[in-house]
């Protein structure tokens, strides 16, 4: 009878390891899949926050494509408004030349107007302090009685599109 007391003492102690080794492994399993949520949560989290970062760039991207879409058009157009300056600056005597220009003042007036219309403004430089965010230094000169990093003349206008330098304003300097 004492072989069978040690016998099934042997089996209650041998039942009770099993159930601690099963808490055990239970308790393992617990932590491994809680670290597994933990890693999973934090992955979705940075994909989350990847995709909003995409779409918020791709917003601003498209914001400024169509907040600056007529950009190439008014850069093609304003050497056909240099030009027409340049013709209206003519001075003539002539009656015929004379009434050219009056047609040619208002198809410039036309196109000045439209581009005033798409916020194209021309950059102000003449006796204005040198700024090279705005102005393009072309030449230098010395003149009298101007105090240095003047602008003493305007070669070629310069040009803004909705506060954006499109074409810097090409002058000469006083020194």
């Amino acid at each position: 009878m004492e072989k069978e007391e040690k016998i099934e003492e042997n089996e209650i102690k041998n039942e009770k390891k099993l159930k601690k080794d099963h808490k055990d492994n239970e308790k393992k399993k617990i932590e491994e899949l809680e670290k597994q949520i933990a890693e999973l949560t934090d992955k979705n989290m940075r994909v989350t926050a990847e995709m909003i970062n995409t779409v918020r760039r791709k917003d601003e991207e498209t914001s400024r494509l169509l907040k600056f879409s007529n950009e190439s058009l008014i850069l093609e157009i304003l050497p056909i408004i240099d030009n027409f300056e340049r013709a209206l600056n003519v001075i003539s005597d002539k009656e015929e030349i004379i009434n050219y220009q009056k047609g040619m003042k208002m198809i410039y007036d036309n196109l000045v107007n439209v581009l005033n219309k798409f916020e194209v403004k021309e950059i102000d430089a003449l006796n204005n302090e040198f700024d090279p965010c705005y102005h393009q230094a072309v030449m230098t000169e010395e003149k009298e009685g101007v105090k240095e990093n003047i602008v003493i003349e305007v070669m070629q206008k310069g040009y803004t599109y909705k506060d954006k330098v499109i074409r810097p304003a090409m002058v000469k300097v006083s020194k």
